[in-house]
């Protein structure tokens, strides 16, 4: 046991109950206040440079920082957090990661960038997303 000055005994309860209480809050992340510009509802998803575009229905709209592990709760770390961009790594259960970084260009229209492992393989893309309206159904 380590022997304090009594006059510095009251001094270390009141840092100690701090320091328990920093431990036992949940961590708080940053905002992401970007995507707030975003709407949910159904987005076409096109390759850059491509022709074909998918057609997503978005009800949560920070899955499309996590493409290619959507349906999966991931863990996210926000890397960058600015007015019209946010770059965010996240790490899924059974291995899969990533690294997406979602640009705004305008309402209703943004590039997104992701790249990481998903089934035991490498991906990469860079899509242009637009709103196209209500998800049906």
């Amino acid at each position: 046991m380590i022997a304090f000055p009594r006059h510095l005994k009251w001094l270390m309860l009141p840092a100690a109950a701090l320091g328990l209480a920093s431990v036992a809050a949940p961590a708080q992340g940053p905002e992401l206040a970007m995507l707030n510009k975003l709407q949910p509802g159904l987005w076409n998803l096109k390759e850059r440079g491509g022709a074909d575009a998918d057609k997503v229905c978005v009800r949560d709209i920070r899955k499309l920082l996590q493409l290619q592990h959507r349906d999966l709760q991931c863990s996210r770390f926000v890397v960058s957090d600015e007015p019209d961009e946010v770059t965010v790594t996240y790490r899924c259960p059974g291995g899969g990661t990533g690294r997406t970084t979602i640009k705004y260009e305008g309402r209703g229209l943004i590039q997104i960038d992701s790249q990481g492992i998903a089934h035991n393989s490498p991906f990469a893309f860079a899509k242009e997303a637009r709103y196209a309206g209500a998800c049906g159904g």
